[in-house]
């Protein structure tokens, strides 16, 4: 039982950890591309 319980948290833990990048890397690159994309609109 213990061997399941460890497993089930590895698993809740490598999710985790995936949605973590993945939203690091959407801040990382979102943010810079959404505000050069609003300094565009400022001289259109």
């Amino acid at each position: 039982m213990f061997k399941f319980m460890d497993d089930l948290a590895g698993a809740v833990f490598d999710v985790f950890m995936l949605f973590c990048y993945f939203l690091a890397g959407v801040i990382i690159v979102g943010v810079p591309l959404f505000l050069l994309a609003k300094l565009f609109l400022l001289f259109y």
